[in-house]
């Protein structure tokens, strides 16, 4: 059974995905694409989540300690768990990441596993810049990614490069 929760933050309104114990997915939502009404099935991880995400918001967490349930395939997997460790207030980039599974050439397949994260926030997808310093895409928005790396010190609007 799938079990949802849903977040207010400061920039929108957060879903969480799960089952009763893990989360699948988080994604940013629209009050439009809000569920009405509650599940009659709690999950054991809904009061933590709200509760470190609102830390996380409040400058008081740096990172997620949540039961997660990755979906996805190896390759995938494997790159989520390497946005994991790029800590609060750094970034790093496709390159980077490509360059962590010995093939520089698998730049675009990061791109690709790096897109499909189901776990916005939590799993810092965000994180990841252009090897020029530039903002790539985001799959909450590139207001919400500007607002996250700028929440964490990463990034400065001044540092913005339009093209």
């Amino acid at each position: 059974m799938l079990v949802q929760h849903i977040v207010d933050t400061p920039i929108g309104w957060m879903l969480l995905e799960g089952s009763v114990n893990e989360i699948i997915r988080s994604l940013w939502i629209n009050e439009e694409d809000a569920i009405v009404g509650a599940s009659a099935i709690k999950a054991t991880w809904a009061k933590e989540s709200e509760q470190q995400i609102k830390a996380y918001f409040e400058g008081e967490r740096k990172q997620f300690n949540l039961p997660l349930g990755f979906q996805g395939n190896t390759f995938q997997m494997q790159i989520w768990n390497h946005l994991l460790t790029i800590h609060f207030g750094s970034t790093s980039t496709y390159g980077k990441l490509a360059n962590m599974h010995g093939n520089k050439n698998l730049s675009q397949a990061v791109g690709g596993a790096v897109g499909a994260n189901p776990l916005l926030l939590i799993v810092p997808c965000h994180r990841i810049i252009g090897s020029d310093g530039s903002l790539t895409g985001y799959a909450g928005g590139m207001q919400r990614k500007q607002f996250l790396l700028e929440h964490e010190g990463a990034f400065h609007p001044e540092q913005l490069r339009l093209f």
